[in-house]
Formats: structure tokens, sequence, C-alpha cells
């Protein structure tokens, strides 16, 4: 079994509203932060069984305030309307990473059969 990958850098950028995350592999990912606050892996969004799981709009202009490593495992993003509670994991970052594109098209999939859009604030 080889060893995961392991981020080399982190580095926000247009002011907080992208995080831009390097792998010793050499991938390269830039996550934007409506994606990552989306996909928080936090209890209040992820909730505790599938079943439990909230689709969060209007998070389009959200930005990412601080980031702080949790462990050697992880980092908390901090986000400007005041989330706080997900655990990145450098595996989370990567899975992100590898599918931002399909997870952002089944977010706003998500917003539409549930009446939510990325500008308006609501959850269901």
């Amino acid at each position: 079994m080889g060893q995961e990958p392991w981020p080399t850098e982190l580095r926000l950028s247009e002011g907080g509203r992208m995080l831009n995350v390097s792998f010793d592999d050499g991938a390269q990912f830039a996550l934007s932060a409506e994606l990552l606050r989306t996909q928080s892996p936090s209890a209040e969004v992820q909730g505790h069984s599938a079943k439990e799981r909230k689709t969060v709009g209007g998070k389009r202009n959200v930005a990412i305030i601080a980031v702080a490593p949790v462990g050697n495992y992880a980092v908390r993003l901090d986000f400007d309307d005041m989330h706080r509670t997900g655990i990145y994991t450098w595996r989370y970052l990567r899975e992100l990473g590898e599918k931002a594109p399909a997870r952002f098209s089944s977010y706003l999939e998500e917003l539409a059969a549930k009446g939510l859009d990325r500008d308006r604030p609501g959850e269901k």
C-alpha cells in the first residue's frame, strides 16, 4: 500500500475566495470557497447520516478568512459567514480537488431541486 499524497502548499487567493492546494505528487487544485463551504465535512452540513445532509444556498460570495492546522492530518477553514466547524483532512481536500466539477454540478442540481440558489441564503 502506497503512501497517500501529502500537501506541500495551501494558499488563499482572490481575497479568500480560492484555496490553492498542491500535493507532493505534483497534483494541484484551485478550490473555490463556495465549494468548500457547501461541501463542508461538518456535522452542521453533513448531518449524522445521508438523510440529515443539508444543501446550503447563498454562498456564491463566501470567503475563507482563516486556515488553521489540525494536528498533522487536516485544516480547519473559517469562513466569513462564521462557519468554522469543518475539519478538512488532506484526503478530503484531495477528493474535492479531483471531483470538483462533478461535486459542483451536483450541488447546483440540489439547489435547483430544493428551490434554493447561490445568491440567497437558505438551507434544506
